[in-house]
């Protein structure tokens, strides 16, 4: 396969083969392929009638792996595909669906390893915009007790908002030490290739707190499917308490209306992201797991 950059002048490209994938997964909409394609080297090629996805590097190492392709997974010769996969072939971050469809047609070949950090959370969109019942109710206290002190100056985000979102983007990265932190950093640059392209990245979403005219948390998502939204970006000011759990609560109030469930990514492994992932009380997830070819 002859890979070449990700490449934003082929977002049409990208948007026929995702309009008929059988599995939606944040990692590879448009907006995150772009947003992480430095951090990842992220490339991708045509063949056997999918769009494949290689990431090159993970923090600036050579580590050269597939990831899900794009595409009818129905319409493929996956003999065709296997026969041209060389023994110790890794592909990551794959659906369990194509997992179990690649098992059954090469058991001998196909090794699946579960890799949980990978898993996307999904929640009911409902659920999130009204935090109500005994289960979630420590974060309705959170943004009530947010309500209290500062008001619910909840606005959607626009191309006019740019320069502020950057700026408070900055600001996040300062307070944050991102710059000892490659994870943070990683993330920084992401966002940063993002968020100037607002308005030629068809599809995005996002909201933002205000205290007295200033923001202090915002949330930038897309739709996912018709079903569904994914959020890719949240911050929040680290002075505010409830600041986090009120700005998720008005994102899926107002961008999530519409949208029965809410993606929020995956928690990478790391144990305090899944504790505060779990604590929203997750009604599924899209499993993702490494498959290794012999």
């Amino acid at each position: 396969m002859n890979f070449s950059p990700v490449d934003w002048a082929l977002q049409d490209v990208h948007a026929r083969y995702w309009a008929v994938t059988p599995v939606h997964t944040a990692d590879c909409t448009f907006v995150n392929l772009w947003g992480w394609a430095e951090e990842y080297g992220l490339e991708w090629a045509e063949a056997h009638g999918l769009l494949w996805i290689r990431r090159t590097r993970r923090g600036g190492m050579p580590a050269n792996r597939l990831w899900m392709p794009l595409g009818d997974w129905n319409a493929v010769d996956w003999q065709a595909v296997l026969a041209e996969t060389e023994p110790g072939t890794i592909w990551d971050r794959v659906p369990e669906a194509l997992c179990v469809k690649l098992a059954e047609l090469a058991p001998d070949r196909v090794q699946i390893e579960e890799t949980r950090g990978q898993w996307e959370y999904l929640y009911s969109a409902e659920a999130l915009a009204r935090l109500s019942g005994n289960r979630l109710h420590k974060k309705r206290n959170h943004v009530n007790g947010f309500i209290k002190a500062y008001g619910e100056d909840y606005r959607p985000l626009g191309l006019d908002d740019l320069e502020t979102l950057l700026l408070f983007e900055h600001d996040w990265c300062h307070w944050h030490e991102c710059l000892k932190s490659p994870a943070l950093a990683a993330e920084n640059e992401a966002v940063l290739r993002v968020l100037p392209r607002w308005g030629r990245l068809p599809g995005l979403l996002g909201g933002a707190l205000y205290v007295e005219g200033q923001m202090v948390a915002f949330c930038v998502g897309e739709a996912l499917d018709a079903k569904t939204l994914v959020v890719h970006f949240e911050k929040g000011h680290p002075d505010y308490r409830g600041v986090y759990q009120a700005i998720n609560m008005f994102f899926a109030r107002q961008a999530g209306a519409g949208f029965e469930r809410i993606n929020r990514e995956q928690d990478a492994g790391e144990e305090g992201l899944r504790q505060a992932k779990e604590s929203y009380c997750p009604c599924g997830f899209i499993v993702k797991n490494r498959i290794r070819f012999s």
